[in-house]
């Protein structure tokens, strides 16, 4: 047999391909470009110099290798086949997981310096005849200080990039390679006891491997304690790695740790454009990029001299993919670190449930933030009881009252729902008929504003039909509310204050969350409606009431996470309310006030909820406690659901460890017109259950009904949808 080199390639095949080597040889690491069926493809090579394991005649060559040597250096190399290997990827789409998308292309690396953008001397002119208007007028006086790299102009200026492409098609600014200049690093705030405490532990334990939880109530400083532990490690010539779960923190973030650290931070995220993502990836793989921030790709960011990883929010469910490449950015951050060597720090007012278990089994360090250093008083919180009061759009006359003290006192007011649109159910008076979704047997949810029905599972669009299409009544009339109605009651009662709903209709374009964030100034009194966007980390200073709407959704749930993510979405968005020197105040509207869940969490905290969280899931031998792996299926035909989940079941091997529950329908038996079963194994510990996976993997694709489904298999699942 001859010697080969073994290729991963972006196919969801569970296997590596062999190639005859070019001349010269090539390094692990490296990017090649090879024949693929009647395709060329771009792989990554995983092992050189192999016996094949096909036969020497079918074998054919590596057709050109893209880089002089290793673009994926030796630990991302491990940690890319073990994540392949745990979550049961293909090989393949770890690897080009682990690449922006502009290096999976046949193409030589682009050039890593930053570009900055400048006026031309036409630019010049045009600023002095003034002949620019609106975003471009104020892109050329920015740029007339100086040149400006594109991390500096997301703070500068919003919407910026569609004025930079008009003034480069005019020659009026152009690209160049250069450094921006960065401002000088602002003094640190003294830390207080509790967060010195929390810098000294995780400092202490640079250069080694060790978890670390940062639990701090809302407020607390936790950006604090980051920013501390980065300036230690950039003294320490370290780079430093810093995670968030949504790219709506990504500019405050950048922006606190520019003005704090005095040195470019690098930002990783999807709404970058891919050049921009390339270069900042190829920046941290030559150790130039010192500091960088990003979502959950950013976990991938090669780190040759890595001192520090941090994941704020880690309890976050954003940091799970849920299609593909199933993996969890905050676990695979604590692989990289064990191979790294480095303390990786784990930071949340409302820690995960399975976090929690590692501190008590003294596998992860705590430290505590209990208290606000920039407001005397935690806000206090209060229930309102629905019950037989008469609501206003879902509003009651407590909670409008104390909207109207707080905008009359000129401070902000936060008014949550998690549900966007305007109302979940257009319903006929008449005879009964509701919008439903045919192809999900779900309601339709009725977008007033752009007056059309929307589900929300598999975004099928239909028009709001005149009548109703069962009796011809013309009684529609929505049911429930959403942000949209929020939003348009809300500013029905105070015409005199802005309104502003934050949610993903609202947030489509780039910069639209940082814009109407950025409308609000510190002593203007206003209304936010939103969603769980506004949830998080966003620091507004007037900001003193939070009202909570529709929490009773999160009480009675099958999913048994329900109870932890209202748990978190309560202590997360009433920990908007009071963080600056104004006391704060939240309202929880509900219909159920003696609940257990809700009663406990606000007579002792998030800590004693998740106490008895936990106890519940000691007792039921659920996650953490033990150890899921989920096997979803779809398909047109709900007999080939049965029929695949019935092989599918039959394949697995007897095993006294294992438990397994189904086959059985999912919680949403259908969507987007394809029914859906699944099937849920368990074990107490993981060896067992992991050891069954892989094999039953393989078996599953032979199965002679795998052709007639979609399948695929979760490793540790945090939606049992």
């Amino acid at each position: 047999m001859p010697a080969v080199v073994r290729v991963a390639l972006p196919v969801p095949l569970a296997r590596l391909f062999d190639y005859l080597p070019p001349a010269g040889g090539v390094a692990v690491g490296s990017r090649v470009l090879v024949p693929f069926g009647r395709k060329k493809m771009v792989g990554v090579v995983v092992a050189a110099g192999v016996e094949a394991s096909v036969a020497g005649t079918r074998l054919r060559s590596v057709l050109r290798t893209l880089d002089e040597g290793p673009l994926l250096d030796g630990e991302l190399m491990h940690t890319l086949a073990w994540a392949a290997d745990y979550w049961l990827a293909a090989p393949g789409e770890a690897y080009a997981n682990a690449l922006p998308l502009a290096l999976r292309e046949p193409r030589p690396l682009p050039e890593a310096a930053e570009l900055l953008y400048a006026l031309t001397a036409a630019g010049q002119s045009a600023r002095d005849a003034g002949s620019r208007r609106g975003a471009s007028r104020a892109l050329l006086d920015i740029l007339a200080a100086a040149p400006r790299d594109a991390g500096q102009l997301d703070l500068a200026l919003s919407g910026w990039r569609a004025a930079a492409r008009r003034l480069q098609e005019t020659g009026l600014i152009e690209r160049h390679a250069g450094a921006a200049d960065i401002a000088t690093a602002m003094p640190a705030p003294v830390l207080g006891a509790e967060q010195a405490a929390a810098v000294a532990a995780v400092a202490g334990a640079f250069g080694r491997f060790q978890p670390f939880l940062l639990d701090g109530v809302t407020g607390s400083g936790k950006t604090e304690v980051y920013l501390a532990l980065i300036a230690q490690a950039l003294a320490a010539g370290r780079q430093s790695l810093l995670l968030v779960p949504e790219i709506g923190l990504a500019p405050q973030t950048v922006r606190r740790l520019r003005e704090r650290l005095g040195v470019p931070v690098e930002v990783i995220h999807s709404n970058l454009a891919e050049g921009e993502r390339a270069r900042a990836w190829l920046r941290a793989r030559s150790g130039e990029a010192r500091v960088v921030l990003g979502t959950r790709s950013a976990v991938f960011t090669p780190l040759p001299q890595a001192g520090l990883i941090v994941v704020d929010e880690e309890h976050d469910g954003a940091y799970k993919q849920q299609e593909g490449f199933r993996y969890h950015a905050r676990d695979l951050a604590l692989v990289r670190g064990r191979a790294l060597g480095v303390p990786v720090l784990l930071g949340s007012a409302t820690p995960s449930l399975e976090t929690l278990a590692n501190v008590l089994a003294g596998r992860y360090q705590a430290s505590h933030l209990r208290a606000r250093p920039a407001a005397a008083h935690p806000p206090q919180v209060q229930i309102i009881d629905m019950r037989a009061q008469r609501l206003d759009h879902g509003l009651s006359p407590a909670l409008l009252a104390a909207v109207a003290d707080t905008v009359g006192r000129g401070e902000q007011a936060l008014v949550f729902k998690n549900r966007r649109g305007y109302a979940p159910v257009l319903l006929c008076h008449a005879c009964g008929w509701h919008a439903e979704c045919p192809r999900c047997e779900r309601p339709l949810t009725l977008h007033a504003r752009r007056r059309v029905l929307v589900c929300h599972h598999c975004d099928r669009h239909a028009a709001v039909p005149p009548a109703c299409p069962s009796c011809g009544a013309a009684d529609l009339k929505p049911q429930g509310q959403g942000t949209e109605r929020l939003e348009e009651a809300l500013a029905a009662h105070f015409p005199d204050v802005p309104v502003l709903r934050i949610d993903r209709e609202t947030t489509r374009r780039r910069d639209a969350f940082e814009q109407l964030l950025g409308g609000l100034g510190d002593g203007q009194p206003a209304i936010l409606v939103g969603t769980q966007m506004l949830a998080k980390g966003h620091d507004l200073p007037n900001l003193t009431l939070v009202a909570i709407v529709g929490v009773d959704e999160g009480l009675f749930s099958v999913d048994f996470r329900a109870g932890e993510r209202l748990a978190q979405l309560v202590v997360q968005v009433a920990g908007r309310a009071g963080r600056a020197r104004k006391p704060g105040r939240v309202l929880l509207q509900t219909h159920h006030p003696d609940h257990p869940l809700l009663r406990g969490l606000l007579a002792h905290g998030y800590a004693a909820a998740a106490r008895g969280l936990l106890a519940e899931r000691r007792q039921a031998m659920l996650p953490p406690y033990s150890h899921q792996a989920l096997l979803r299926v779809e398909a047109h035909q709900h007999a080939a659901v049965d029929a695949f989940l019935a092989e599918a079941h039959a394949a697995l091997p007897a095993n006294p460890a294992l438990r397994v529950a189904g086959p059985m329908p999912a919680p949403m038996p259908l969507r987007a017109g394809r029914h859906r079963g699944q099937l849920l194994l368990e074990a107490d510990v993981r060896g067992p259950l992991h050891a069954v996976l892989r094999p039953w993997q393989r078996a599953l694709a032979d199965l002679p009904s795998a052709r007639r489904v979609r399948w695929s298999l979760d490793v540790d699942p945090i939606d049992l949808y």
